[in-house]
């Protein structure tokens, strides 16, 4: 399953990219002022409530599998010692509480990926950047949301190829080693066609962009969105 724009009429798809890219910076702010329990267990609440209006759930964040065991081992390494007492319960205690904040963070990302159109996401960049910054940045984004699902396929496709060719009974280095060289391989592959693609359809710094605008229940995240922000800094 990638993570990607899913058509949808929720409350999160007809919010202004603007604003839900605003209240991402809240969250994530006031995550990392209150990477606490108690603090947790609130902005889990939070988390999941913006998942669900944007139409996602928990197999959702399955998109962000590959970063799941990072998580889950730095409590590991960061309560371990070389010398008496081996093992800091507080240090792997401290550490598990900012491996969950990360997972809360990728959980609203998740939603604003899967609500949010590549177009206007771009919109919303180049309209809130000014200048040819922001147009870079715009592109950059634009791009980054369309190819990555297609280069975790083509991972993945290779993957099920070599597993199909009895790749899988070698070992994990060389399997990794054939994934990877084909994976960038293939990158390159995409990139050399997106170049050609883009001269010939005459690139243009300054395409007919989406029309944004604001409405009622953007006021009301926006307000949100400042609150966190504000009890964040305090």
């Amino acid at each position: 399953m990638t993570l990607s724009y899913v058509p949808d009429d929720t409350l999160a798809h007809r919010l202004d990219p603007r604003s839900k890219l605003l209240f991402q910076v809240g969250f994530a702010a006031a995550a990392y002022a209150y990477t606490t329990p108690r603090g947790l267990v609130v902005l889990t609440a939070v988390a999941a409530a913006v998942l669900g209006l944007a139409g996602g759930g928990p197999r959702s964040l399955w998109s962000y599998r590959f970063a799941l065991p990072f998580l889950l081992v730095a409590p590991l390494v960061a309560g371990a010692t070389l010398g008496d007492p081996w093992f800091r319960t507080d240090r792997a205690f401290e550490t598990s509480l900012a491996s969950y904040r990360v997972l809360l963070v990728l959980a609203v990302a998740a939603a604003y990926v899967r609500s949010t159109p590549v177009r206007d996401s771009r919109a919303a960049i180049q309209r809130t950047v000014p200048g040819r910054a922001g147009v870079v940045l715009g592109v950059g984004v634009a791009l980054v949301f369309r190819f990555l699902p297609l280069l975790t396929h083509d991972l993945r496709t290779t993957r099920e190829a070599i597993a199909a060719r009895g790749g899988d009974r070698l070992p994990v280095h060389v399997r990794m080693r054939l994934v990877a060289t084909a994976g960038i391989n293939r990158a390159f592959e995409r990139a050399d066609r997106l170049g050609v693609a883009l001269s010939a359809r005459c690139f243009a710094w300054n395409p007919t962009l989406p029309p944004l605008a604001f409405g009622r229940l953007d006021g009301v995240v926006l307000a949100v969105s400042v609150g966190l922000l504000v009890v964040a800094v305090v």
